[in-house]
């Protein structure tokens, strides 16, 4: 069956210069960004702000819309701010088999476009988000409890970047074989045989989007925009407490899709009440094949070993590890560290948790320092970071739920503490529950079990060690049986830095060294650097590589013979 091409705007040749400096800049590798990371009058207009804000206090207490989106009624998530209100959001509601099917209807037409089409779409989507980015912003500070500016930054463009990224590679990924060839096969007798091959890229079908609670547009939008460019539909299944910015990540998505003549049901919202459990339906449903997912590794886990017909893409959780060695910058050390900690309260899968320092100490350029040491140098550089509780409460956030706060209070019984997780007031929004980081001084093994857990939130062990070998050894072997999805080794002796980078290699996760100034182990630039890595069982792919764009889609040949040599049939 052959199938019209739609008519709309042609966004491919209104933003091919930016696809192909993305699909550039994924080469080279240096920093580039086409979205500006500040939430500046000058770069996003002198009300976008304003407006921004009032889109989202639009969306309190009220219906969100998704016109001509499959629904059967209307359901409420329960969304409530971080920062001690209730949003009240309610969402169409739609059951898994009709958001399957409708997804899948809408497939024929936009796996008929091809990949040059496809792209353009995503890349005016990416542009309507970017100028929502102030709105997003909102709803990423009140279902996450991200301080507002990292939830620009991290909420939009970021996020924005990585969703970019992605559909660089899928766009590079579908043109590496020609759209049509001639074939030609000299035979020793008479003409050649000659044929002309047509090639197409094809979806694998309906793609699964499963988002997390604390980082919804900056882990989705990847999957989200990987799978849409290779052809493919995509159900977005929110988290219960953070619909409100991929729904309207849907709205934009479904507008521009609309706009340019395809159906918007290639982009359908699943939001749940809490307790709902639809991923799992949605998971096993056999027309989903591709999954995405952030989240629980307990979760994570079933998905690879259930969802036998999809290719899943997982981020789990793992166990992100400092190795002190020695430094040659200790107060550089102990503020890096200090600000990796303490940001966004350690809610990030890539924040550290647990820092190896021999017992005996590690040299320093003020002398060596004990574990014990370092651990009160270290609570004394948070102190000084958070001194001030108007400019702490821009860097801690709130609190984003219950699991954390559990952990928390397992973390003040264990009577190691070195430092308390103090309770800071938010000078806006008294009810939130903003708390300092927890550092506590265990020892590598007495604490086996202790430190060989996740402990998603700001609980951080200073573990002493009997040297660094061991502290390499444990740390390799931690993240081998865990998972990572970050690390950092702190040393002024090449050999120990070979050393750790052989123990990463072997690990299968990113390693840093040395951080000291402005770069932190827990942020990462798309285009440059990679987060998550199949290598260690954290995370099942890599934002971004070839690899997390080449099995969302096949490639499919047609071919008829050529009887009269004439012009190649396209």
């Amino acid at each position: 069956m052959s199938h019209k091409m739609p008519k709309g705007p042609d966004f491919f040749v209104r933003h091919r210069m930016l696809l192909e400096q993305a699909e550039a800049a994924t080469e080279h590798r240096d920093h580039w960004t086409p979205y500006p990371e500040s939430p500046s009058k000058s770069l996003y207009g002198e009300d976008a702000a304003e407006r921004g804000e009032a889109a989202f206090r639009s969306r309190i207490n009220a219906r969100f819309e998704l016109p001509g989106h499959p629904r059967d009624g209307w359901v409420a998530s329960g969304e409530t701010s971080p920062y001690g209100f209730p949003l009240g959001v309610i969402y169409p509601r739609i059951t898994p088999d009709v958001a399957v099917a409708a997804a899948k209807e809408a497939v024929p037409a936009w796996r008929g476009a091809g990949p040059d089409v496809r792209a353009g779409v995503a890349a005016e989507i990416l542009a309507r988000l970017n100028a929502a980015s102030f709105e997003i912003a909102h709803a990423v500070q009140h279902t996450t409890g991200q301080a507002f500016v990292m939830a620009f930054q991290a909420g939009g463009p970021h996020a924005q970047d990585r969703g970019l990224e992605a559909v660089a590679y899928a766009w590079s990924e579908q043109k590496r074989h020609p759209a049509s060839a001639r074939w030609r096969k000299p035979q020793r007798k008479g003409g050649p045989l000659v044929m002309d091959k047509r090639f197409t890229p094809v979806g694998r079908g309906v793609s699964l989007l499963i988002a997390c609670n604390t980082f919804p547009t900056w882990n989705s939008y990847p999957g989200l925009f990987a799978s849409l460019v290779t052809g493919n539909p995509v159900v977005v299944k929110p988290h219960p407490g953070a619909v409100l910015p991929l729904a309207i990540t849907v709205r934009i998505a479904r507008e521009v899709l609309a706009e340019a003549g395809f159906d918007p049901n290639l982009v359908v919202l699943v939001a749940e009440e809490p307790g709902d459990r639809s991923a799992g339906f949605l998971a096993l449903h056999p027309d989903v094949r591709i999954i995405d997912f952030t989240g629980s590794t307990e979760f994570g886990d079933w998905l690879e070993a259930n969802a036998r017909q999809a290719v899943v893409y997982t981020e789990k959780a793992g166990l992100n590890t400092v190795v002190l060695d020695s430094t040659d910058d200790y107060q550089g050390l102990l503020g890096n560290l200090a600000f990796s900690l303490a940001l966004y309260s350690g809610q990030m899968c890539t924040t550290p948790q647990n820092l190896l320092i021999p017992r005996e100490g590690m040299a320093t350029d003020q002398g060596v320092r004990t574990a014990d040491e370092f651990a009160a140098d270290l609570a004394a550089a948070l102190d000084r970071l958070l001194a001030d509780p108007a400019r702490a409460v821009g860097t801690l956030g709130a609190l984003v739920n219950d699991g954390v706060r559990e952990r928390l209070t397992q973390a003040e019984q264990l009577g190691r503490t070195v430092r308390e997780a103090v309770r800071v007031e938010h000078p806006e929004y008294p009810a939130a529950e903003v708390r300092t980081p927890l550092v506590a001084r265990l020892d590598a093994e007495a604490d086996q079990k202790t430190y060989a857990r996740e402990w998603f939130g700001p609980v951080f062990f200073v573990v002493g060690t009997d040297s660094t070998e061991h502290s390499l050894r444990i740390f390799e072997e931690t993240v081998r049986t865990h998972g990572a999805l970050t690390a950092i080794v702190h040393s002024t002796s090449e050999e120990v830095l070979k050393t750790a980078e052989e123990a990463a290699l072997d690990a299968g996760v990113h390693l840093a060294e040395n951080l000291t100034g402005g770069v932190f182990v827990n942020q990462s630039a798309a285009f440059s650097d990679f987060h998550g890595s199949a290598a260690n069982p954290a995370a099942s792919a890599t934002l971004s590589d070839p690899a997390f764009v080449t099995g969302r889609f096949a490639t499919l040949q047609s071919r008829r013979p050529v009887t009269v040599e004439e012009p190649a049939h396209v």
